[in-house]
């Protein structure tokens, strides 16, 4: 049985997670507001549930992490990355990679239904939740852009100098791997040694994801998240090897 949580029930602690059934399912209940999320996330807690369900926090073991050294580009991402790159010096270039000017636009990219299934687990009640957390400056998006239309994105919730990536969408190819590719690098550049991906899949790995044990996920979450805030939001410009 987990504990339900009421709006001002904290968070139980992380060991009591499940580990049969559900495994690390910890709690139920509560809300999504900004305050709620941010607790969730500086104890290495994360809301995910269907519609439905109620809201159900987890905090998985063992954990899939990037670590942003371990990035891997394919050569085909690469080829891709350096046309937008060549694109992206040219102010007038049809291809431009933005953070932070679209967030909620990526969040219900990402909601969209997909063509092999239907859409995500994110929620209007989710998306409140995280475009309060941007507006606080505590989460972010990364954005492709063809001809002055959004293509691909990526998003996320930075504490500190600890990434917990949220989810992507594409809608060409490649699309959501050059913004993830942009968002590791600019990460990497300014301190963030690791990125949280919760869940492992098979797309993740194939990307250098790898999963660790929640006890190490916790000790460097623990050591990163009071570290100084990024300031500027900026991709960075240009492109490692986009010129290779």
């Amino acid at each position: 049985m987990i504990p339900w949580l009421d709006a001002h029930t904290p968070f139980p602690d992380v060991s009591q997670a499940l580990t049969t059934d559900a495994p690390g399912l910890l709690a139920a209940g509560a809300d999504l507001s900004p305050a709620r999320l941010l607790a969730a996330y500086q104890r290495g807690i994360f809301p995910w549930f269907s519609e439905g369900q109620p809201i159900l926090w987890w905090s998985t073991d063992p954990r899939m992490v990037l670590m942003t050294e371990r990035f891997r580009v394919s050569d085909s991402l690469k080829k891709a990355i350096k046309k937008v790159q060549r694109s992206a010096a040219d102010p007038a270039g049809r291809w431009q990679v933005r953070f932070d000017t679209a967030f909620e636009d990526v969040m219900r990219a990402c909601a969209a239904p997909r063509r092999d299934g239907p859409g995500t687990w994110i929620s209007d009640d989710i998306i409140a939740g995280y475009t309060g957390l941007h507006r606080l400056g505590y989460a972010h998006s990364s954005e492709l852009w063809l001809d002055g239309e959004l293509v691909g994105g990526a998003y996320g919730v930075c504490i500190g100098r600890m990434f917990y990536g949220e989810s992507m969408f594409a809608r060409v190819t490649d699309g959501s791997k050059i913004a993830l590719a942009y968002l590791v690098h600019f990460l990497k550049h300014n301190g963030v040694a690791m990125v949280d991906c919760q869940q492992e899949t098979g797309h993740l790995a194939s990307l250098g994801a790898a999963p660790i044990p929640r006890a190490q996920f916790l000790q460097h979450l623990r050591a990163s998240i009071g570290l100084p805030a990024i300031a500027d939001w900026t991709p960075l410009q240009p492109y490692p090897h986009a010129s290779d």
